[in-house]
């Protein structure tokens, strides 16, 4: 078949399909994100314009924004479909790098297709090429080799033959973001490729068997152990294991506890639920955490907030780690247990027949949320005047269906939305990105989410720092006609930092915008209500909780009727946070008088090499 490097890429995308978690056959890639410029506008442009009515292509307005949209289209599908965004050369493709961060560090697919220099390099150096002085084959995609799980640069239309089964292996398996650097003259160059390679494929839900004698093991130290404990992560919802996950727990009486990423696994009135773990968790799951002696964690990679910086587990508790990567699954001595977390729970319970840990232990973790609960329920009582953050949570908890998504990214929302939501159970429905906590996912991200979440409407929250951070994507979703709602809480600035600087004793600045330099006796402030309005939103504004619960129920009504985005905007206390205890490690200078803390917290560290 006689095809352009761009045409043979395009009919590859278009062969490529995903079993789904219900065994749905769907397109492995349901979405094009583009922004079109001299690097990729005639060779991949045109490819895509071509089957441009069997693979949709939506218009960003950024870049990094449509990258991210891509991300949170994974999420929202599990990780069983992938998004595609392409840009320009240059500037154009170095505004993905950020969003390929975000799925590297989330474990989630992503492909990236940017434009690059001429292989030919007859016009060097063409528009936007960055020269590199002692190596003229390093151009601006460089950049994607530290946040891409798999690279390429096409200099040949026929390496499409090897690379692409490469390509699906990293997306569907090994699940990292995946950086195909496309230069421009080579797009559009031509070749006989194969037919076998446009065959239609379907990529099944793999789910990789651990090894019988490390699953012995665990299930030794399991029986041994006086007070395990079991962590849910992210993992666990990518292999749709939540429901074996909660029977696994019933049957053997280990009290359960969820990270960030599995967060919406367990329902919140699950007697062995002991609530979410970690620093933007709950306080009941870390006191819980604290007396384990054992600790079962499966499909996290036990990042800093779920551990508190791994002060959260007591220094003799052991750890088996359950996870597809063995990337993940040794850090910090775990015995590791390589494979799928439903395959493994499948397989290690029969290990443990007839085993079932103290029933005294198994009723701790019921007992000691309902004081978090109970907790949560104080701090959401209406007060007059300015809302919390909590506040807010609480209203949109109490309004959304079973089916709904929520979101959030960065800066003070993920440790509300983490440790106050209540969840239902079932099928997972929260994203909060606090893998690199990308401020703009939650308006970016949930344009994509919006676009996967068919069987409820997508909320995102987000301060006011976020919403200046990256807001364009908004117009995106309006002009595709995409319906989600954006909370938007007013704080006057990036309050969550200005708590960390001066709650270690530094003085607040540059970060509240009365602490912030200006030449203005009286600075402007924005207009978020007006400018979301310009950019095709309907818009919805409150002053206090009643007028933001009638403000989110009209604007949830008004998404759905109008498909389209509706924002509501609200101010918010920029000094009320939900507290759960938890340490988090930063630097801290000696003459800070967070200093003293610190000094007291670092030996309690849990170093298992």
């Amino acid at each position: 078949m006689r095809l352009t490097t761009a045409q043979a890429l395009v009919a590859w995308l278009i062969a490529q399909h995903s079993e789904t978690l219900d065994g749905r056959e769907v397109p492995l890639f349901p979405a094009v994100f583009a922004i079109f410029g001299h690097g990729n506008v005639l060779g991949l442009g045109t490819a895509l314009e071509e089957r441009r009515d069997i693979l949709p292509v939506w218009r960003g307005h950024t870049e990094q924004g449509m990258a991210l949209a891509a991300v949170g289209l994974a999420k929202a599908t599990h990780r069983r479909q992938v998004g595609v965004a392409t840009s320009s050369i240059g500037p154009g493709a170095l505004n993905m790098v950020t969003a390929a961060g975000v799925a590297h560090a989330n474990r989630l697919p992503l492909l990236l297709l940017p434009g690059d220099t001429f292989a030919g390099r007859a016009p060097d150096p063409v528009l936007q090429q960055v020269e590199n002085f002692g190596d003229a084959t390093v151009t601006a995609n460089d950049a994607f080799r530290a946040v891409s799980r798999y690279f390429d640069r096409i200099t040949r239309p026929e390496q499409l033959i090897s690379t692409l089964p490469q390509v699906a292996r990293v997306l569907t398996a090994d699940v990292g973001p995946v950086t195909l650097a496309l230069p421009q003259d080579v797009q559009a160059e031509t070749y006989d490729f194969p037919p076998a390679l446009f065959q239609p494929v379907v990529h099944p839900l793999v789910r990789p068997r651990p090894d019988r004698g490390l699953l012995a093991r665990a299930a030794r130290a399991l029986t041994a152990a006086a007070r395990p404990l079991l962590v849910l992560g992210g993992g666990v919802r990518y292999s749709g294991a939540g429901g074996r996950a909660l029977e696994f727990a019933q049957q053997h009486g280990i009290p359960v506890t969820e990270t960030t990423a599995g967060r919406t696994l367990v329902p919140h009135d699950h007697p062995l639920y002991a609530g979410p773990l970690g620093i933007t968790g709950s306080a009941s799951a870390n006191g819980v955490a604290a007396e384990a002696d054992l600790v079962l964690a499966v499909g996290t990679r036990l990042q800093d907030f779920t551990t508190a910086s791994w002060t959260v587990f007591g220094p003799d508790a052991d750890v088996v780690s359950v996870n597809t990567a063995a990337f993940d699954a040794v850090k910090h001595g775990a015995l590791a247990v390589v494979g799928d977390a439903e395959a493994a729970l499948d397989e290690l319970s029969p290990h443990l027949a007839g085993w079932h840990a103290d029933r005294a232990w198994s009723a701790r973790a019921a007992a000691v949320r309902a004081q978090w609960d109970d907790y949560i329920g104080t701090l959401r009582e209406p007060t007059a005047g300015v809302p919390s953050y909590a506040q807010i949570v609480g209203a949109v908890n109490d309004l959304s269906e079973a089916t709904d998504y929520v979101m959030t990214a960065s800066g003070g929302l993920p440790g509300e939305l983490v440790g106050g939501w209540r969840a239902v159970g079932g099928e997972p429905t929260m994203d909060v990105e606090y893998g690199f906590s990308c401020m703009g996912y939650e308006l970016a991200g949930a344009w994509g989410a919006a676009m996967a979440h068919r069987r409820g409407l997508v909320t995102t929250l987000l301060g006011d720092g976020s919403y200046l951070m990256l807001n364009s994507e908004l117009f995106s979703a309006a002009f595709a006609g995409h319906p989600l709602v954006a909370v938007v809480c007013d704080n006057d600035g990036y309050a969550v930092i200005a708590r960390l600087q001066e709650g270690q004793g530094g003085n607040a600045f540059n970060n509240r915008y009365d602490d912030c330099r200006s030449n203005h006796a009286e600075p402007p402030r924005v207009d978020f209500a007006a400018h979301a309005r310009s950019l095709g939103c309907a818009v919805f504004t409150a002053t206090d909780l009643a007028e933001f619960r009638s403000a989110y129920a009209e604007a949830r009504t008004a998404a759905l009727a109008e498909s389209r985005p509706a924002v509501v905007v609200v101010r918010t206390r920029p000094a009320s946070w939900t507290e759960t205890g938890a340490w988090w490690e930063v630097g801290v200078p000696e003459h800070l008088s967070g200093r003293a803390n610190y000094d007291e917290a670092k030996p309690r560290q849990v170093r298992y090499l």
